[in-house]
């Protein structure tokens, strides 16, 4: 049922708060981060803004300065507390962000339980949908934030002390231990006419649409993500010092930031490489997936590595099992598809393609059409899912977008070549 859905998702934000301290849920630690407490008076807000102030009789809200607190990005709906502000609002605290969830929730419980017209209930299932994979992209947000903001302490406090008590694997430096002896291998995939973007009746977002032809080059695509152990060769070679293997963005971007390494990269006293993770700081696992890098990072190794990033319709063309029609793109053998891994649940994947709308696609009316369409400008998409993306909110033409020196996010590199 739906509402077991709901339920299951909105207590899931709650329980990844639960090793936190009130503390720890205020705290912002940079303006493109929000404070967890944020995230889980936004996403609530998202439900009352977008379906009860609309579908509730006698809509009273919880708050009325709520509206303007935790409005994120919709300027159809009014007024919004400044971003870069939000790890200033000491109040409200966690436990009245807690009694607004759960005020919200049993207001939603009863909508849900009450008499519809069939077109209201169509809308609410519709809205509903949609505000449930926003809060699931909140939780992975949530989880990235408090990532960056525990690194910022000399302590470097686990969010978890052990990955054996998460759920699932919350962080790349936890890599499954049977991928680590696979070597990565090319995969050759025949060009052709493709179909892209979303199909069938399951849930996507609008930037997902609509489904299109789109040809597609022959390619090659590496069969697994660049791990630490590669990117730290890249490193070694000078990589971080030589101006040849970066965009020209890239290249003042890394020697206005003096960089160096990765994000959450670092030496011990004896000059060994540790990685902060959700798990505290531990020794840098060569063989996990290299995370956290910015497209301007990701574009310098595969340059180094005489590669390149794939295109979004690459990457898809290979997730999705080419599904093309006969005569159309020729789908690599099975046993080669079979051959692709970690295409889901470690990281995020740069590709080289521009965040811009599909052939057709049209913004939705109201403040609900700011959803994806507003940011279609100098950002890059990445492809995939990260071991902080909940279960279920993955598939093949999800598209993810970020701008090009973001790098607090999961995200890594898979490679690709031409075919000579």
């Amino acid at each position: 049922m739906l509402i077991d859905h709901y339920n299951k998702v909105r207590q899931h934000s709650l329980r990844l708060a639960e090793p936190l301290s009130d503390e720890d849920c205020g705290a912002q630690s940079m303006p493109d981060a929000s404070p967890v407490k944020w995230h889980l008076a936004h996403t609530t807000w998202f439900f009352e803004t977008f379906i009860l102030e609309n579908m509730e009789a006698a809509f009273t809200p919880f708050h009325p300065a709520f509206r303007v607190l935790f409005n994120s990005y919709y300027n159809g709906v009014g007024e919004k507390h400044p971003r870069a502000q939000r790890g200033l609002l000491t109040r409200p605290g966690m436990a009245q962000v807690r009694a607004y969830r759960a005020n919200v929730d049993a207001r939603i419980a009863r909508l849900l339980a009450g008499e519809l017209a069939r077109a209201e209930r169509e809308r609410l299932t519709m809205l509903l949908a949609l505000g449930l994979e926003h809060e699931q992209q909140h939780q992975e947000l949530l989880l990235t934030d408090v990532k960056h903001l525990l690194a910022q302490s000399a302590l470097f406090p686990a969010y978890l002390p052990s990955a054996y008590l998460s759920p699932a694997c919350l962080d790349s430096a936890v890599a499954p231990a049977q991928e680590h002896a696979q070597p990565t291998a090319w995969l050759v995939f025949d060009g052709g006419l493709a179909q892209i973007g979303h199909a069938g009746d399951g849930f996507c977002f609008d930037n997902e649409l609509p489904r299109h032809p789109q040809y597609v080059a022959p390619f090659e695509l590496a069969s697994a993500l660049v791990t630490n152990g590669e990117y730290l060769a890249f490193i070694e070679a000078g990589g971080y010092r030589t101006a040849h293997w970066w965009l020209a963005e890239g290249w003042d971007w890394v020697r206005s930031q003096q960089l160096e390494c990765p994000l959450y990269w670092q030496r011990d006293e004896a000059g060994r490489w540790q990685e902060f993770t959700l798990f505290g700081l531990r020794p840098l696992d060569v063989q996990a997936p290299a995370t956290h890098l910015s497209l301007f990072e990701a574009d310098a190794y595969a340059n180094w590595a005489g590669a390149r990033l794939p295109t979004e319709a690459e990457w898809e063309v290979a997730a999705q099992g080419s599904e093309v029609q006969v005569g159309q793109l020729h789908p690599a053998p099975a046993t080669l598809r079979a051959g692709l891994r970690q295409m889901f649940g470690h990281c995020w994947q740069w590709t080289s393609s521009s965040y811009a709308p599909y052939p057709g696609y049209r913004t939705a009316p109201g403040a609900l059409g700011e959803y994806n369409g507003k940011f279609m400008l100098n950002q890059y998409v990445l492809r995939g899912a990260s071991c902080a993306t909940p279960a279920g909110h993955a598939r093949a033409s999800y598209r993810n977008f970020f701008p090009a020196g973001a790098r607090w996010q999961f995200s890594g590199i898979r490679l690709a070549r031409q075919v000579a």
